[in-house]
């Protein structure tokens, strides 16, 4: 099993010009998940340590400590699949 599977419970899109997904963490993963992602990715603001915009490769995103992450502007699903395995890896 790859790591995305391990962590991700599902991927959504959202409709529109640019490309926006929501992932949703296992709950039995989400707080490992939030762990790996915050020490990879440079936080640019935190609330409360219960929502945080983050930066990592270029790419801007929110991740809540619910287990919940929205990326912005991404091309495609397989862009979001590379940057989440070297997000959880």
């Amino acid at each position: 099993m790859g790591v995305i599977e391990d962590y991700v419970a599902r991927i959504e899109e959202t409709c529109g010009e640019e490309k926006d997904f929501i992932v949703i963490f296992k709950y039995e993963r989400k707080d490992e998940a939030v762990t790996k992602i915050l020490r990879k990715a440079k936080i640019k603001k935190s609330i409360s340590r219960i929502i945080f915009e983050l930066t990592f490769q270029n790419f801007s995103f929110r991740l809540y400590g619910t287990g919940k992450a929205i990326f912005r502007n991404l091309k495609d699903k397989s862009e979001l699949k590379r940057l989440l395995a070297n997000l959880l890896s």
